[in-house]
């Protein structure tokens, strides 16, 4: 375990450097997330109750599905230019280059949801500091299996990278659309709360307005705690086994 953590921190730290180095960035990708805050959050308003205590967990799982996308796009950088050979004949612990990689992206996540959070403040959102930080365990959780999920498209993917970017294209928006995170699903049509149903996604939704609320006993919590921890543990799997494989 030792050696684990020593590779997971080797490589969090090769990962991160790039970016403490350009930190204005980190603001221009909050550009989409922070438009959906002031924007959809203020038209939702009476519509959905509190509404900023329904948007911002929606917010904040959109950031994290979003995320882990730009770790398996690093990982296809490096392998189309050919730097990911060279780490791979290292010692380095297969499954803490996933972890560590995902890490990095879960760190910038914790550090904007933390960002929008402040920002939600003043329009409104009350603050559970228990909940809130349930609730960002959970979406670094879920995280750590979508940016494994990643690095297993990227791999499939190189050395064109096409299939990357129409798998992470096609399934990202779908994914939100029948979640509910910018809309409730309790109004729509049968067939789509059907699919809502079988979205891992929807119970991470719900868990997170749960947590958020203070509700940490509800069984949306459980579950979503549940839907994270099997997506982590699928992904980094497939992952590890993609990496032992497919490099």
């Amino acid at each position: 375990m030792t050696t684990f953590l020593r590779d997971t921190t080797t490589v969090f730290s090769r990962e991160v450097k790039p970016t403490l180095r350009e930190p204005v960035g980190l603001l221009f990708e909050m550009g989409q997330p922070l438009l959906f805050l002031f924007l959809f959050g203020s038209l939702l308003d009476g519509a959905v109750g509190s509404s900023w205590q329904w948007f911002v967990p929606g917010i904040l799982v959109m950031m994290c599905l979003t995320g882990p996308m730009a770790a398996g796009y690093t990982l296809l950088v490096e392998l189309i230019g050919g730097s990911m050979e060279r780490l791979m004949v290292t010692p380095l612990n297969r499954t803490a280059m996933l972890v560590g990689r995902t890490m990095k992206e879960m760190i910038i996540l914790l550090v904007q949801a933390v960002l929008i959070i402040v920002l939600a403040l003043p329009l409104g959102f009350d603050l559970h500091p228990a909940g809130v930080l349930a609730g960002l365990v959970q979406l670094v959780i879920f995280g750590v299996g979508l940016g494994s999920f990643s690095f297993v498209l990227a791999i499939k993917s190189a050395p064109g990278g096409t299939l990357f970017y129409i798998v992470s294209q096609s399934v990202l928006f779908p994914l939100l659309l029948c979640s509910g995170v910018l809309l409730p699903l309790d109004s729509a049509p049968a067939w789509l709360q059907a699919i809502g149903y079988a979205n891992p996604v929807t119970y991470i939704v719900d868990a997170q307005r749960a947590l958020f609320a203070g509700d940490l006993a509800s069984p949306s919590a459980l579950y979503g705690t549940a839907a994270a921890c099997a997506v982590a543990a699928v992904g980094l799997y497939l992952g590890n086994r993609a990496m032992r494989r497919g490099v």
